[in-house]
């Protein structure tokens, strides 16, 4: 994949992210390929030649650094990178199958014809996978944070340790080459994995929320016509009780019956599916 290739990738990912998702892709692509790129892939290099030990025997400073290091961290996070950024390409993906879908409808039904209102709008199945981007995303960061930790103990880097793995002949002393911009280096890509698992957290609460007050908001205008409309009905009762016209409808009827005892705006909403539907009214 070529430079041009993977800036419409990244262009396309930024055009349906949110606040946060938008946050979230300047601190991957800049605080932290751009920093492995230039910095952190230059202060490993070689590193397994630059792991001493203090002894000749052959295979010991070998057999060592592989008991330390198993996993190089530089491998480590170009492989934690690809993996967090593949998630977001799905929501790409989806709204690509929409276009897709969009232009085989139109052509068969005309120009004007339009299968979704904005194919990029985060409604119905990609807000879904927009969702379950972010928590694979999130479950990726966690895993290779628990991994690093794992692997190493602690995020701290030690500028000495103490080997005594065969066929080293006893305990020897082995140093590790560039300690302090590791450890630097180190605790700055746990902290940009960190930022990036709180951004997409927040973003998770960001759609979810928003989803909830959207959906209230529909029930609270829905509700209001329902109540509306049932009030119009009851009060269309209430004239033809009081012009003396006969209601045939038998919902209506009884609800004819109530309303001679009662104020108008007191009755049940249950009575509401039978009036709507009065030819009468």
């Amino acid at each position: 994949m070529d430079w041009k290739t993977f800036q419409a990738l990244l262009s396309g990912v930024n055009k349906y992210s949110t606040a946060f998702g938008r946050v979230w892709l300047s601190v991957v692509f800049v605080f932290r390929v751009m920093v492995y790129v230039v910095a952190a892939e230059r202060v490993w290099g070689d590193e397994q030649k630059d792991f001493d030990c203090n002894t000749k025997q052959p295979g010991c400073a070998n057999v060592c650094y592989d008991h330390f290091f198993p996993i190089s961290h530089i491998r480590l996070w170009a492989l934690q990178l690809i993996f967090v950024t593949c998630p977001s390409f799905m929501v790409v993906m989806h709204v690509a199958y929409r276009d897709d879908r969009e232009r085989k409808y139109r052509a068969k039904h005309g120009e004007e014809a339009k299968l979704y209102n904005n194919t990029g709008k985060k409604h119905g199945g990609l807000w879904w996978t927009y969702l379950i981007s972010l928590f694979v995303k999130t479950g990726i960061e966690v895993s290779f944070l628990y991994i690093l930790h794992r692997v190493y103990d602690s995020f701290y880097l030690p500028r000495l340790v103490k080997c005594e793995v065969s066929p080293c002949p006893n305990q020897v002393d082995c140093y590790i080459g560039h300690p302090t911009e590791k450890k630097v280096f180190t605790y700055f890509m746990v902290g940009a994995s960190a930022l990036c698992i709180v951004l997409n957290i927040c973003e998770i609460i960001y759609l979810i929320s928003k989803r909830i007050a959207r959906c209230a908001n529909k029930l609270h205008h829905f509700t209001i016509i329902i109540t509306f409309q049932y009030h119009s009905a009851v009060l269309r009762i209430g004239v033809l009780i009081r012009e003396g016209k006969e209601i045939t409808h038998p919902a209506a009827r009884k609800e004819a019956g109530r309303t001679h005892l009662v104020e108008v705006f007191t009755l049940p909403a249950s009575v509401y599916s039978g009036v709507s539907g009065c030819s009468v009214c």
